[in-house]
């Protein structure tokens, strides 16, 4: 029989290996009877710190009696028995066969994703990239990083994996849908650490994050796909509505009933293409700000009570304020514990930040960001791409502040707060190529530096030392989610173009790695339902 048993508490210092154990005395039966335990989730209670906790949602079988299992379940309510859901299948029914293979635009989570599930099926469907391959965009960045010279192709934000392979990899997500343990479970046979199938707040890490898409490609390669980088896609030809090919590179024709449009939230001119096409978009909502640095000392302190613990790794946090005079939402958002603050543009003449870190965690430095919300009333405007105005003109404004030469402004948080320029910095911004010293102010819209100010104060009250002598600001951090919307019906397809099916981030339906890697699935599950392979 199997049981789930969740709210499981134990001392952080405790084997875990004594979980069968504990089970068995609960349930009053030998230690025997009780098999096959998995670990479904943990998660840390630190409402007592010092004293630390993991709690554990356990699944296993036990050997048990019904009558005493009704009297174990009636005396601990966390005690329940499992219900088995049958697997959901594809819904409706193909109703033709595709004449060309079917062509997927991205490789970041929902673009691999759906690649990986069509290959699966036997699709062999090709997936084209702007950017290189992981093992070469890896270079790229890094010379970018070093000397300042951006390849507006191949960055953080454009090249194999998306823009998540330069993150903390995290995989946190709030959707509640079947397939998110089936991308776990993906990343796990890819070489991602088993943890993540049950820790609470799950990270894969740059470093480890990087193998992973790489093992995906060669398995999708391995199916029958193909995989084609510095391919860019430049627009796309329709007739009646109906998808007939894609444009690359502003030249060749690739015949195509199909396309997967999985491209990240940075792909500008996606949009403008699309827009000339007249495929449907919307502006949405997103959300702009900086990058803000502390000691990962610090962190853990105020999160478990201790400088460190083995067990537990590096702290992190996540802290909400709504302001009452202006009505919009501040929050920390993609916080990298033990990692660094990073050059992300993707455009010339564009100041562009957000955070990585690694699979250890290592660097003693936490960074977030602290982001206020901005709708499409903000922008200059109806346009559906008024929001990519919105987020150029901040990040020009940045970079000509920063001295044209990526380097990043920054700002002590107290001299933020008093509206004067950092002479020295307690915590030096770990961004590189380099940092100018700037009143950060000037790189934000008015109200958004103003809701920061009361958001720093309002976060330093709930972590005492956030908005202290040794935290760092720089910026400005523009790319927190797409700010177009490529609307889709029920099919997963484009209003008015048949056969484009719009996912990921850059379709604005998803936000972060797990839930694009979802939409992505899920796209390619809705294609299928359209078409079978062609015999």
């Amino acid at each position: 029989m199997n049981l789930i048993w969740s709210d499981l508490k134990l001392p952080v210092d405790q084997d875990e290996g004594e979980l069968p154990d504990i089970l068995a005395r609960r349930l009053r039966v030998t230690r025997e009877k009780i098999n096959n335990l998995r670990i479904l989730r943990r998660s840390v209670d630190a409402r007592q710190k010092p004293e630390l906790f993991f709690v554990y949602i356990v699944e296993f079988c036990a050997q048990i009696s019904g009558p005493e299992l009704r009297k174990a379940m009636a005396h601990y309510p966390r005690l329940k028995e499992k219900v088995f859901v049958p697997e959901h299948p594809l819904n409706g029914y193909p109703a033709s066969k595709l004449a060309f293979r079917p062509i997927v635009v991205g490789t970041g989570p929902a673009g691999y994703f759906a690649a990986l599930t069509l290959a699966r099926k036997g699709y062999r469907p090709l997936v084209l990239e702007r950017g290189d391959k992981v093992e070469d965009r890896s270079g790229t960045v890094e010379h970018f990083w070093n000397t300042g010279i951006l390849d507006p192709e191949s960055n953080v934000q454009f090249g194999e994996g998306g823009a998540g392979t330069f993150s903390d990899g995290k995989l946190t997500t709030r959707i509640d849908d079947r397939r998110v343990r089936e991308v776990l479970e993906s990343f796990v046979e890819f070489g991602a650490s088993p943890e993540i199938l049950y820790a609470a707040k799950p990270h894969i890490g740059t470093d480890i994050l990087k193998k992973v898409v790489a093992a995906m490609r060669a398995k999708i390669e391995a199916l029958g796909g193909e995989v084609l980088f510095r391919t860019k896609v430049t627009g796309l030809k329709t007739a009646n509505n109906q998808l007939e090919a894609v444009e690359i590179d502003g030249a060749e024709m690739i015949p195509a009933e199909t396309v997967i449009l999985a491209v990240g939230h940075s792909a500008r001119d996606v949009y403008q293409f699309l827009k000339v096409l007249g495929v449907q978009l919307e502006a949405k909502p997103l959300a702009v700000g900086l990058r803000i640095e502390h000691r990962q000392e610090y962190v853990n302190l105020t999160q478990y009570g201790v400088p460190f613990h083995a067990r537990l790794g590096p702290a992190d946090y996540q802290l909400t304020y709504k302001d009452i005079s202006s009505g919009r939402g501040a929050y920390t958002f993609c916080m990298c514990p033990g990692g660094q603050v990073i050059a992300s543009s993707s455009e010339d003449g564009g100041i562009v930040t957000n955070g990585m870190s690694n699979f250890s965690r290592d660097t003693a430095i936490a960074n977030s960001a602290v982001v206020v919300t901005v709708s499409p009333k903000d922008f200059a405007s109806s346009d559906p791409l008024a929001g990519i105005d919105f987020q150029r003109e901040w990040e020009q404004k940045a970079f000509l502040a920063g001295g044209r030469n990526y380097w990043v402004p920054a700002q002590s948080v107290q001299d933020f707060l008093r509206n004067r320029l950092t002479k020295k910095f307690s915590l030096v911004p770990t961004y590189r190529p380099g940092y100018t010293s700037v009143d950060l102010h000037t790189i934000l819209p008015d109200e958004i530096g103003s809701v920061i100010e009361r958001a720093l104060l309002a976060f330093d009250q709930k972590m005492k030392g956030f908005a202290g002598a040794e935290a760092t600001l720089s910026g400005i951090e523009s790319r927190t989610s797409a700010p177009v919307r490529i609307l889709r019906n029920e099919s997963g397809q484009s209003v008015n173009l048949k056969g484009l099916f719009p996912a990921g981030e850059g379709a604005g339906y998803a936000g972060g790695i797990t839930s694009s890697a979802v939409d992505g699935l899920r796209a390619a599950e809705k294609l299928m339902a359209q078409y079978t392979p062609k015999e």
